[in-house]
């Protein structure tokens, strides 16, 4: 039996835009196993955004329910749950979603001072992993002294700064160049073969099949089919 880390059972969300009711998510089913690249595909309106922020423990289910690590997360308080998610999770976004008035070093920090590490720690995991994305010369600097591709190389650091076991990245590249995406998704797809569980919300129909295990392909808030890719290498790289 493999190893399930995130499962969504028959999951919907419902909006109430006054009398009308707006399905969102209507009955959707997924399973991320530990170690999977699993993306989750679909165009505008597909319901893509909110799956991401049920899947990420962002927002609770209004019907069905949710598993991360085995623990049904639908009914927690929000205290609870987020502190189970910022040890499980790691978050990449877009649009970065760095502090404007806080450095790169800071930014990277950031997640652990809520989960009580020391200042200490704090600096020491987020210089050794801004030095990991190759910005090691740019820890003082702010976002708006850096690039769309190193802000999206700090919010990759932000989003390994407690170690999490799932990295969620929702569009990555979609404010990038394609040259400055190639090298983020490469980054991603690094960690996934070091042994993180990697979950990819995107429009992109060949990043998803080129890069993930299993593809779920989201139409009008339901699942419209699942493909499972010819699975790569999981050596370590070195």
């Amino acid at each position: 039996m493999k190893d399930e880390v995130i499962r969504l059972e028959k999951v919907s969300k419902f909006y109430h835009m006054g009398s009308v009711v707006v399905k969102a998510l209507d009955g959707v089913s997924i399973v991320v196993n530990r170690g999977e690249f699993v993306a989750i595909m679909g165009p505008s309106g597909s319901g893509k955004s909110t799956c991401m922020n049920l899947v990420g423990s962002l927002d609770v289910p209004t019907k069905g329910r949710i598993f991360l690590d085995g623990q049904d997360i639908s009914k927690m308080s929000e205290s609870k749950l987020a502190q189970i998610r910022g040890k499980k999770i790691g978050f990449i976004f877009q649009s970065f979603n760095l502090i404007p008035n806080l450095t790169a070093l800071e930014n990277v920090m950031l997640p652990m001072m809520f989960q009580g590490a020391s200042v200490k720690k704090r600096k020491e995991v987020a210089a050794r992993l801004l030095r990991l994305v190759g910005l090691g010369d740019r820890m003082g600097h702010f976002p708006n002294q850096l690039s769309g591709g190193q802000m999206q190389r700090v919010a990759i650091a932000r989003s390994l700064a407690n170690d999490p076991e799932v990295i969620l990245a929702d569009e990555p590249t979609g404010n990038l160049d394609t040259k400055t995406g190639d090298i983020v998704i490469h980054f991603i797809e690094k960690l996934n073969k070091e042994g993180k569980t990697i979950v990819l919300v995107t429009h992109d129909q060949n990043l998803a099949i080129k890069h993930a295990d299993i593809v779920y392909w989201l139409r009008d808030g339901r699942i419209e089919k699942v493909t499972r890719t010819r699975r790569r290498s999981r050596g370590r790289l070195r």
